[in-house]
């Protein structure tokens, strides 16, 4: 089992969880987390129809189906995002109003929340690691040196994945402020 993958993939989903926090800016993957119950179904938003940004303070939704325009726009009005549709029929779009100034700390809060729970899963894989290695050598699979020196890589790995969370939510959290 490679434990670089795994907490790289665990570092990769904090990141996805930053690209959902509101910045000044539009962006579509704001809308990721957001699913439409669609005829009995929850359906990623993405599935149901295209999204774009035709400037920086608009996100367009183009439904694939004009039907399911109401349930897109409940679903997100539905959501914590605090964000309000104007459609005309066919088309949603969502102005992105500046942050104040509360609002961007409390993002920032969130930001750290989402950072820490990557910190949660890395060190979960580390203790997976470290576990497997003292299984091997009370199996006899690897000498008490071995070992420790496997134990330490593990943690030095460890370290830079943390390392790379914290850089990630630095910016993060500059972008967010920046006004």
């Amino acid at each position: 089992m490679d434990l670089d993958a795994i907490m790289r993939k665990s570092v990769e989903a904090a990141l996805r969880n930053f690209n959902t926090i509101r910045t000044g800016r539009a962006n579509p993957s704001l809308l990721d987390k957001i699913s439409v119950e669609y005829y009995g179904a929850e359906t990623p938003l993405k599935s149901l129809a295209s999204l774009s940004t035709p400037d920086s303070q608009t996100i367009q939704i183009q439904p694939f189906d004009t039907g399911a325009v109401a349930l897109i726009e409940k679903a997100i009005a539905m959501s914590d995002l605090g964000l309000t549709c104007n459609n005309d029929g066919r088309l949603i779009r969502i102005n992105i109003p500046p942050l104040t100034e509360d609002r961007r700390k409390e993002l920032c809060k969130i930001a750290a929340k989402y950072a820490e729970e990557g910190k949660v899963a890395l060190r979960n894989n580390r203790r997976d690691g470290i576990d497997r290695i003292k299984k091997q050598e009370k199996d006899g699979e690897l000498s008490e040196d071995q070992s420790r020196d496997e134990q330490e890589k593990v943690q030095k790995l460890t370290d830079r994945f943390i390392a790379e969370l914290e850089k990630h939510l630095a910016e993060k959290e500059a972008e967010i402020l920046k006004v």
